[in-house]
């Protein structure tokens, strides 16, 4: 029910689910191929923009560790960009949730007077 009355926290829960997959190798590779390939159907010039930079072969062999790339752009940057929207929707709360702190140590210290004086 917390969902139905705000909306925005399902956007930061699902910001927050896409970034930490992104983190995955495989989902981060198949989520690229599968943009990239929706992309080309519409338009094949952006998709080939989409594509990630080349890498230089040193000696006949391609580097053992690739970089893994989203539409054309570094994974670290995805996740960061995610990671930052979650923290902007946190820290855009954060004030109401210390106004229910007070409000629940006052409430608190109001019972504990109560038992105090018994």
């Amino acid at each position: 029910m917390g969902f139905l009355r705000r909306p925005l926290a399902i956007v930061a829960a699902l910001l927050t689910a896409i970034s930490i997959a992104f983190l995955n190798d495989s989902f981060a590779v198949t989520f690229n191929e599968k943009v990239t390939r929706t992309v080309r159907q519409f338009s094949p010039h952006l998709a080939a923009k989409m594509r990630p930079p080349i890498t230089p072969v040193i000696r006949g062999r391609p580097s053992a560790k690739r970089a893994i790339h989203i539409c054309g752009r570094p994974r670290w940057m995805f996740v960061s960009i995610f990671a930052a929207a979650t923290i902007l929707h946190a820290s855009f709360r954060t004030p109401n949730l210390k106004a229910r702190l007070n409000t629940f140590r006052e409430e608190f210290r109001a019972v504990w007077r109560n038992y105090s004086e018994l």
